[in-house]
Parts: structure tokens; C-alpha cells; sequence
């Protein structure tokens, strides 16, 4: 209605939970998140040109606004950076490197609550540019594209987890994506019919582009730097660290040492659960997502208390098995793995 015109185009992208692995994505590590059925819907038309309109149901009051999709394109103070940026990858590949198009979002992911809302957009865009111009683009170009897009237009300089899941997700699977190139994947079951999978939004919401984000991947670099200073030329990443050469790197700061403890036990712990879900042994994935909340919450420190209530909540019920935050922290919601005759 915004556009007085029909749209020629639907697409859509959905959000995601992590199950385990957090914030091992970009320190090239492995994740285990699966797509959630929520999602963000995009109708579209193409445009001759390089005019952009954007309207959103959720951000923006339904306002249409509107910026030139071309090289000139750069950030600026409102929800349009998650379209602009992606709208800026795509030019190379499109004729005369100008995008033109008018596209009506609606998303019912909800937003700071952990689950990606804002890689639906990204990879609901990039699939909508991709449909309007006839482009031939692969899952995993189009997940680095919107990274890209959150580390130039949005001043987060996250990992490939969330823009991979919603580009690469598989229903009632799981996704290992070990988060060094060339990105190998694995889809692994999640589709027991006795098992559910929950998700609580504490109501906390969280910005991951004020200090406490790129002071945790400043962190992360420094302890690689201290374990090379001590002689392990390899650690390039914490990915490539044991926790016995994280000890041997004297005068490391306790804070430093503390979030490199965390990296390198959760990519430990997502790999162990990987082989306990083939295995079907829930108890075991159930402690693992335990400790990766103890280890969020001590040593990483990106819990709340809202997030540790509704854990510690969680595993006073009869049939959970595991519980955890999800997501960046600093609020968000988290995730629980119950047998499905526990719900209510």
C-alpha cells in the first residue's frame, strides 16, 4: 500500500538460536545454531535506476524512506543500514553497479532478543536483490556479504554464525559450522519428536555495537598475542589454543585469561555436543549447554540476571535437561532442552 503497486517478488529469511557455541564464531571456532520459525518477509519490485525505497512495519513507523543505491552509499542513523549495506555488496554484480527497487519489510523476529533479527533482514535482502536481478549467488557468499554489511554499515564486528544460519539452515536440523574458511557445515538432527527445543525472551534488550562487543574480540586477540609471546607461534585465533597454553602465558591480565577460558572450553563443548545429539544422549547436551552458561556468565561475563533466573528456572523443571542464554548476552533470551511431555 506504501507503494500504490503490486510486488513482483516475496521473499523471506528466517531468525535463529544458538543451541552452543557462543562467541566462538569470530574467534574461528564452531556454533551450533538452528533456524526458528519466525522470520522476515520482504515484497518487492524492481526499479529502473538507482532509486531505493524502503518501508517497515516494524522500524520506522511505516515511513518510506529512501537512498540512492549506488557506490555513494554509506551509513547513517536509523534501521536502513541492514539494507543498505547489503544493497552496497551487491552493486559489483549488478548493471551499471546501481540497485533500484521498493520493498515493504515485515519481520515477527523479535528485535534485541537474541535471535537474529537483524541477519534475517540482511539475508532477506540479499535473496530479494538476488531474485529481482536474476543473480546466481551461493548460501555461503551471500552469509559473507551481510557479515560485511554488520562490520561497515552497523559498527558490529560479529562473526559468520548468525547471516550463515539464515542463509544455510536446514529444518529440523541443527548446524555445525566450524567458522574458519572455507566454512565447512554439518547438518546434525534435532527432530526427535520427544524432545522440544525453547526459547524465553528475557525482555532485556541488548546493543552489541556499544563497547562491551568489540572489547571481547579486542580481548580475544590479546590472548592469542600473550600465548605467542610465550612461545605457541600457532594461535592465531583461540580456535587454535588448549587451555594448557592459555596457563603457560605468565602475566596474561586474569580478565584476558578469564574470556580466553571461555573461547576455547565452549569450542570444546560444541563439538561434544554435536556427538551427543547423533547419539541421542540428551543428558550429556544438556550439561554441556549448563557449562556454557556458568562459563557466559563467569568467565565472559555477558549474562544478566534475568538471564540466570530464567535458567536457573528452567532446570528446577521435571524432564529439562539443559539451559543456557543464546545470543550476543547483555539480555536476549535463552534456550532450553526439555522432553516435549515437560511442556505445559
Amino acid at each position: 500500500d506504501s507503494f500504490n503497486a503490486e510486488p513482483t517478488l516475496v521473499v523471506s529469511a528466517p531468525g535463529r538460536c544458538n543451541l552452543i557455541g557462543e562467541h566462538t564464531d569470530y574467534n574461528e571456532g564452531f556454533v551450533m545454531p538452528f533456524c526458528i520459525a519466525r522470520t522476515t518477509v520482504i515484497a518487492a519490485r524492481r526499479l529502473p535506476g538507482s532509486r531505493c525505497r524502503v518501508t517497515s512495519a516494524n522500524e520506522g513507523k511505516g515511513i518510506v524512506h529512501e537512498f540512492v543505491g549506488d557506490a555513494t552509499l554509506k551509513p547513517v542513523d536509523d534501521y536502513t543500514n541492514y539494507i543498505r549495506g547489503v544493497v552496497y555488496q551487491y552493486l559489483k554484480d549488478l548493471p551499471g553497479g546501481v540497485c533500484g527497487f521498493e520493498a515493504a519489510v515485515l519481520s515477527n523476529v523479535p528485535l534485541g532478543g537474541g535471535l537474529s533479527s537483524s541477519a534475517s533482514v540482511e539475508v532477506a535482502i540479499g535473496t530479494m536483490i538476488e531474485g529481482l536481478y536474476d543473480l546466481t549467488v551461493t548460501p555461503t557468499e551471500k552469509a559473507l556479504r551481510c557479515q560485511k554489511c554488520e562490520h561497515d554499515f552497523c559498527d558490529t564486528p560479529c562473526g559468520i554464525m548468525d547471516q550463515f544460519i539464515s542463509a544455510c539452515g536446514k529444518s529440523g536440523h541443527a548446524l555445525l559450522i566450524d567458522c574458519r574458511k572455507p566454512y565447512p557445515t554439518e547438518h546434525v538432527p534435532i527432530d526427535d519428536p520427544d524432545l522440544a527445543l525453547v526459547i524465553a525472551n528475557s525482555n532485556v534488550k541488548h546493543k552489541l555495537s556499544g563497547s562491551e562487543y568489540p572489547d571481547r574480540v579486542r580481548q580475544c586477540k590479546e590472548a592469542c598475542a600473550a600465548m605467542r609471546s610465550a612461545g605457541h607461534a600457532d594461535v592465531r585465533f583461540l580456535r587454535d589454543a588448549t587451555l594448557e597454553q592459555l596457563a603457560s602465558a605468565k602475566g596474561i591480565d586474569p580478565v584476558v585469561a578469564a574470556r580466553a577460558r571461555h573461547v576455547i572450553s565452549e569450542d570444546q563443548r560444541t563439538l561434544q555436543a554435536k556427538e551427543a545429539l547423533k547419539a541421542r544422549d540428551y543428558r550429556r547436551v544438556g550439561a554441556l549447554m549448563v557449562e556454557s552458561h556458568r562459563s557466559l556468565r563467569d568467565d565472559y561475563e555477558v549474562s544478566t540476571v534475568e538471564l540466570d533466573t530464567l535458567v536457573e528456572i528452567a532446570m528446577t523443571v521435571e524432564g529439562v535437561f539443559g539451559s543456557r542464554m543464546t545470543g550476543g548476552g547483555f539480555g536476549g533470551g535463552t534456550v532450553t532442552l526439555p522432553k516435549k511431555s515437560s511442556l505445559p
